[in-house]
């Protein structure tokens, strides 16, 4: 079974590849108090449809390179462009 991971595009500058801050809670062990972990995976966008901001789902898969193991399931919300702001 293939983990499906939901995050937010932070960068995508790289071809064919985006980078996706996935965010996480957690509890400390002691103190008890939770707090946000973010981790960034780098995930393979063949037609290049995820723009900046999005939020996405990426599933893994097998490597594609050094440090990509996961790619482009869906776009699940689309992220308010400046253009629409002013409009």
């Amino acid at each position: 079974m293939s983990r499906t991971l939901q995050g937010r595009v932070v960068s995508t500058k790289m071809d064919k590849t985006i980078v996706v801050a996935v965010e996480r809670r957690k509890s400390h062990p002691l103190y008890k108090k939770s707090y946000l972990v973010t981790t960034r995976f780098q995930a393979h966008d063949e037609t290049g449809e995820a723009k900046l901001g999005d939020t996405v789902e990426i599933i893994e898969t097998k490597p594609i390179s050094k440090n990509k193991h996961f790619k482009l399931s869906k776009v699940l919300e689309r992220a308010i462009s400046k253009t629409e702001i002013v409009e």
